[in-house]
Parts: structure tokens; C-alpha cells; sequence
């Protein structure tokens, strides 16, 4: 395993999930391969990006402006789901795989990965825009001992990988306040007890 890989992948935060994914031998993909993957990735980022952008603050706001993007929204949300249903069919995407994912690289589980040392490229299928998987080129490495593979990233530009930090901190986020919100009201119930 590189430690180099590891060490950055192990400092940052990362996304634990179930996701739709594959991880599959192939050739290191050249200059002009790699950017066409990289220009993909960036449009793959901005899309799931702003599909899964929700406005926690609207409750404060009840003007007929936000009412109408609440609307939009939705409309949005059901055209997204039509797209992707005749796009790609629950039954043509992979199987859905245990994963953490940063920038740096990808934690999954060892049964179906290549053998370490191979390059490799692994597709990530969002929820939120199924037809459209982010495509991550690396190295399959060993990883963790836990009966876990670690694929270290390579040839991702900066501009891909800041886009992977800020969706992963942008769900990271998402995560806390959930939690907090779910926390609070039984919080306050046993307050006015």
C-alpha cells in the first residue's frame, strides 16, 4: 500500500455510503483520455452539486419567491428522476457497494477488486443522477486490514479533486445538521418535562 496514498486519503474528510459503483482492471488511460475523463467529472460534479444543493433556510422565508423555487424545485426533482429512469433503469446499474470516497482515493471492499498494484477505474452512480457516474482512474492498493481494498487516485486535475473535496464536505455538512436536527427535538421534549 502507499502511504503517501493513504495518508492523504485517511487526513481529509471523506464520504461514507452505499453508492451504485464498479471497480474495473483497465489500461492507464493517456493525456487526451484522461482530460476527456476529467472534463466529464467536472460536469458530473456541477450537476450532482446542484441536485442535491437543498435550502435548509427556507422556513424563515414564506415570501411567494421562495415559494415558487420550492416548486421549481420539486418540479426539477421529478423531471431528474423521469431522466434518469429512461436513461439508465434501476436494473442496468451496478450493484450498490459499501464505499468512503475523497479526492485522494476510494475504501471498498475487497471482494470483486483487482489485484493490488493494478490500475484501475472506479464509477460512482449518484443517487441524484444515475446516468451520469463520476469516473475516478487509480491504482488498486491494499488498504486497510480490515478486509477493505484502497484505490489511490491518479490524474485527476485540481480543479476535479476541489470539486470532489467540496461535495464531500457538502454532504459531511448535511450529515451533522441531520443529526443535530434529530437530536434536538427529543431534547427539548425531555426539557419541558
Amino acid at each position: 500500500m502507499s502511504d503517501e496514498g493513504w495518508t492523504a486519503f485517511s487526513d481529509r474528510v471523506a464520504w461514507d455510503a452505499v453508492f451504485h459503483a464498479t471497480c474495473d482492471t483497465v489500461a492507464r488511460p493517456d493525456p487526451s483520455a484522461l482530460a476527456l475523463i476529467n472534463d466529464r467529472n467536472a460536469s458530473v460534479l456541477v450537476a450532482v452539486s446542484a441536485l442535491m444543493d437543498r435550502r435548509s433556510d427556507t422556513a424563515e422565508d414564506d415570501n411567494a419567491l421562495t415559494q415558487e423555487v420550492a416548486r421549481l424545485d420539486a418540479k426539477l426533482n421529478v423531471l431528474m428522476e423521469i431522466v434518469n429512469r429512461l436513461l439508465l433503469p434501476q436494473a442496468g446499474l451496478p450493484p450498490r457497494v459499501a464505499l468512503r470516497f475523497n479526492a485522494a482515493g476510494a475504501v471498498l471492499p475487497w471482494s470483486g477488486l483487482p489485484a493490488v498494484g493494478q490500475p484501475v477505474l472506479l464509477k460512482i452512480h449518484f443517487d441524484v443522477c444515475r446516468a451520469l457516474p463520476l469516473e475516478l482512474p487509480g491504482v488498486r492498493t491494499a488498504g486497510p486490514s480490515d478486509g477493505k481494498g484502497f484505490i489511490a487516485f491518479e490524474g485527476l486535475t485540481e480543479a476535479v479533486r476541489d470539486g470532489i473535496e467540496r461535495l464531500v464536505f457538502r454532504q459531511h455538512r448535511r450529515q451533522i445538521a441531520e443529526a443535530r436536527a434529530h437530536f434536538r427535538p427529543s431534547e427539548g421534549a425531555s426539557e419541558t418535562m
